[in-house]
């Protein structure tokens, strides 16, 4: 297990450290993994995090990459929404992986919302835990929050249908508690909390109650009906009471475990066991202070070789120190790449 863990996910990292870390990896996916082998024949450790060997987040959908070793044990598959290909990226999840992946989650989030367990109030069905074999992406970024939980209420009694909003669940949990964590993926958290007719009795009780809103993904669909980040965040923080909170983060399906939430100043920032590259969209060369594709890393992942991805989001590193006082590297997203695919579980 990765001793980066052990540290503040937001300080300075040891280079030298994470670098020796990735390299491992890259070895441990180049003898477990014939496809990873396949794709690059003549591996070798890279002097230079930016030298380290990527594969593009589209691999995903064709190959069902898995790393074999005597440590590893595959469970479900993770696969993304495919909202416009109809096509989903897989990621095999393993044991170690997922222990690794939940503390991951869990010191990041905690750094946002808190670490006290508060009722997890979700907005997906309960259903959806019934699929055998696989769990989706929504439905994963949900369950990350877990460790965080003191109970977990699924609020939708069918997925992704706003109507299906379980009332009477909602008046047994929220009277009881001072605080309690909402997710919903962007779009649903948006469409029930600003077109739900609220019963008085709740609109009362989420006026008195600290609400840590947390979701992930879906930005493209409110961009089409002019619902930007502010109006989105006034939406939601009117039925709250003081303190509340709207915590937005990126990730991705193929980075399973590193999720970059938006601090209080618009910046994005990287924890001590991950990395963040910006590449240029022709050239791939590395690319300092400008715009380009995004680069993906991190050390947790064992059961398949997604610990470096080339994604089709671009965005941009930002140096210098950031006023909300957390370290580390961090950067700002600025959209697709164009004519890239709409991707549900990570367009921005």
């Amino acid at each position: 297990m990765s001793s980066l863990l052990d540290l503040p996910p937001y300080g300075q990292r040891n280079e030298k450290q994470f670098l020796a870390e990735i390299n491992g990896l890259t070895r441990h996916h180049y003898a477990g993994c014939p496809e990873y082998r396949n794709i690059f024949p003549k591996l070798r450790d890279a002097e230079n995090v930016r030298d380290i060997p990527f594969i593009h987040a589209g691999v995903f959908k064709d190959l069902a990459l898995k790393t074999y070793s005597n440590e590893i044990v595959h469970q479900r598959t993770l696969t993304s929404s495919a909202t416009s290909s109809g096509i989903s990226s897989r990621i095999a999840l393993d044991s170690l992986s997922s222990l690794l992946q939940s503390r991951s989650v869990v010191s990041i989030l905690s750094n946002f919302i808190g670490a006290s367990k508060r009722p997890l109030l979700v907005l997906d069905s309960a259903l959806a835990l019934r699929q055998r074999g696989q769990v989706s992406a929504a439905l994963a970024a949900a369950l990350s929050l877990q460790p965080l939980a003191s109970r977990v209420a699924f609020l939708l009694k069918e997925s992704h249908n706003i109507a299906s909003m379980n009332w009477e669940l909602l008046a047994e949990v929220i009277p009881d508690e001072d605080e309690v964590i909402i997710y919903g993926f962007t779009s649903i958290l948006w469409l029930a909390w600003s077109e739900a007719d609220f019963p008085p009795a709740i609109v009362h009780a989420l006026r008195n109650r600290r609400i840590r809103f947390v979701h992930s993904g879906g930005w493209k669909k409110l961009e089409q009906i002019k619902v930007d980040e502010e109006k989105f965040k006034t939406a939601l923080l009117k039925t709250a009471g003081p303190g509340s909170t709207v915590t937005d983060y990126y990730g991705l399906v193929e980075q399973v475990g590193i999720v970059y939430p938006l601090c209080e100043y618009g910046f994005r920032h990287v924890p001590v066991w991950a990395d963040v590259l910006v590449r240029d969209p022709y050239t791939l060369e590395a690319l300092e202070s400008k715009t380009g594709l995004l680069q993906l890393l991190n050390v947790l992942a064992h059961g398949a070789p997604y610990h470096s991805v080339l994604t089709e989001d671009m965005g941009i590193t930002i140096p210098g120190a950031c006023p909300c006082g957390r370290e580390g590297k961090k950067f700002r997203l600025e959209g697709r790449l164009p004519k890239a695919e709409i991707r549900g579980c990570a367009n921005v």
